[in-house]
C-alpha cells in the first residue's frame, strides 16, 4: 500500500497552471515537513518545496514566485499550485514526507505547445 499518493499532474501549455496533490490516504503525516521534488529524464532528483505543520514553506530559486506550495494538516493533503509554467518544469514531481522519508510514486508534468 503506497504510503503517499500524487495526482494531478498532465500536459499544459506554456504560462498555464496545474495543481498537485498528494494524500496519505487517510493516515495524518507522521513528521512536521511534506514536500515536493522532480526528475527530469536523465537529470537526479531536485527539491522543489517544502511546508511545516506550521505553515511556513520553502522554494527552490526555480520555482520562488510561480509556484505555491500549502497544506490542509486536518485531511492530511498537500498542494502544489504551479502557475505560469515553461517547458523546463517539464518532470516528473514526487511528494517526500522528511524523517520517514516516503516518497509517492510520482505524477508527471508536462509543458510543451
Amino acid at each position: 500500500q503506497a504510503q503517499l499518493v500524487e495526482s494531478g499532474g498532465g500536459l499544459v501549455q506554456p504560462g498555464g497552471s496545474l495543481r498537485l496533490s498528494c494524500t496519505t490516504s487517510g493516515r495524518p503525516f507522521s513528521v512536521e515537513a511534506v514536500g515536493w521534488f522532480r526528475q527530469a529524464p536523465g537529470q537526479e532528483r531536485k527539491f522543489v518545496a517544502r511546508i511545516y505543520r506550521s505553515k511556513v514553506a520553502n522554494y527552490s530559486d526555480a520555482v520562488k514566485g510561480r509556484f505555491t506550495i500549502s497544506r490542509d494538516n486536518s485531511k492530511s493533503t498537500v498542494f502544489l499550485q504551479m502557475n505560469n509554467l515553461q517547458p523546463e518544469d517539464t518532470a516528473a514531481y514526487y511528494c517526500f514526507e522528511f524523517g520517514s522519508l516516503y516518497w509517492g510514486q510520482g505524477t508527471q508534468v508536462t509543458v510543451s505547445s
